[in-house]
């Protein structure tokens, strides 16, 4: 992640909407990609505070009216909803106690993950835009509170009954259980599952690893998936999941899995990866940005043993730092041999996406 200025030059965070210093208003530009004052302007109502781009702005209508978003929209556009908030289909009743506050906490985590796209290039989109699924999320609220699957694709069988929401993805659609965005209860489904680590942004990164499963691999690509992953056809998933939670993970886990849940089912062991990937980009990007480790910037193109010795030596820096503070383990992922296949696996597909649709990252510093 980068570090943003305002006008004033005081630094400011991706999810700011207002300067602590100079209280001018703030604002994320899509085009030139930062986080901006937003200038009264006569003509477009609002401009684009970054010198080097200007261009007239509106905010997403979720910014102006629901204050859950940060993100603007380019004046000439028709759009109502910015690049992030467009692909909502189901936002949670705003009627009921505090779960705006967690639609919130919903949205800043979706714009979290989705910064790590752009950093890669990754194309997402609508069917109007020739997407094949097209995204869409759907944050819902169960009618009654019960342990929910972690991370999990969904079927329509899954979700027989009104008082089931489960997080998972099917055909484009990722839906999350917005119980999620209650602290608490993330952390007591942490410690039912066993899990090191859970997280709303790390929910983002499962759920839309299905989505490029779906997008890149299916009936594309599935050949070299299975020799890297194993078949997702057989066992079948269902069956794969009842084992996983009759039996659990196999003893030998962590020499070939970048975790337990990974162990389930192939498509699991891509989402769990994929999301690893997620997570050292973000974190080696965010050094750069921030001054730390070794002042290299971070490429999609980067050597993988590189990137991922990179991330192991910041991690041991972090996690000792969490451990003198009495906190847990940021950084708690397995990279032993047979995850570098998958891994590379997963840069030479994203890599090769980027390269066949022209898109250029945001690892370049466009400020």
């Amino acid at each position: 992640m980068r570090q943003f200025h305002c006008q004033c030059n005081e630094v400011v965070f991706y999810d700011n909407t207002q300067c602590v210093s100079c209280s001018r208003e703030l604002g994320y530009c899509p085009t030139c990609r930062n986080v901006v004052s937003l200038i009264g302007d006569d003509k477009s109502g609002l401009r684009c505070g970054n010198p080097s781009c200007g261009v007239g702005l509106r905010k997403c209508y979720n910014y102006r009216v629901e204050g859950v978003c940060n993100w603007c929209v380019p004046a000439e556009s028709d759009e109502k909803f910015c690049e992030c908030c467009r692909f909502n289909s189901v936002i949670p009743d705003l009627a009921k106690g505090d779960n705006r506050i967690k639609w919130l906490r919903l949205e800043k985590a979706k714009r979290r993950a989705f910064y790590d796209l752009d950093v890669l290039g990754l194309p997402r989109g609508t069917a109007e835009e020739g997407f094949d699924p097209p995204l869409s999320f759907e944050f819902k609220e169960p009618t009654t509170v019960q342990a929910i699957e972690p991370g999990s694709v969904t079927t329509s069988a899954l979700l027989d009954g009104e008082d089931v929401v489960m997080t998972g993805h099917l055909n484009g659609v990722i839906t999350i259980n917005i119980h999620e965005a209650d602290p608490v209860e993330r952390e007591r489904l942490r410690v039912h599952f066993g899990e090191r680590n859970r997280s709303l942004v790390g929910h983002f990164r499962h759920e839309l690893a299905h989505y490029y499963w779906d997008l890149l691999v299916r009936g594309k690509d599935e050949d070299n998936f299975a020799a890297v992953f194993g078949s997702h056809l057989e066992p079948p998933y269902h069956a794969s999941i009842e084992r996983y939670y009759r039996e659990g993970p196999p003893p030998d886990w962590r020499q070939r899995y970048t975790s337990a849940y990974a162990s389930m089912h192939p498509w699991e062991d891509f989402a769990e990866t994929f999301m690893t990937y997620l997570e050292v980009v973000s974190v080696l990007d965010t050094a750069y940005h921030m001054r730390l480790g070794d002042g290299k910037a971070f490429s999609p193109e980067m050597d993988l043993d590189q990137m991922v010795g990179r991330f192991i030596r910041l991690g041991t820096v972090l996690n000792e730092i969490n451990r003198g503070m009495g906190l847990k383990d940021l950084l708690v992922r397995s990279f032993e041999g047979p995850v570098f296949d998958k891994l590379r696996y997963i840069q030479q597909l994203i890599n090769t996406s980027r390269v066949e649709r022209q898109t250029v990252g945001l690892f370049e510093d466009l400020a």
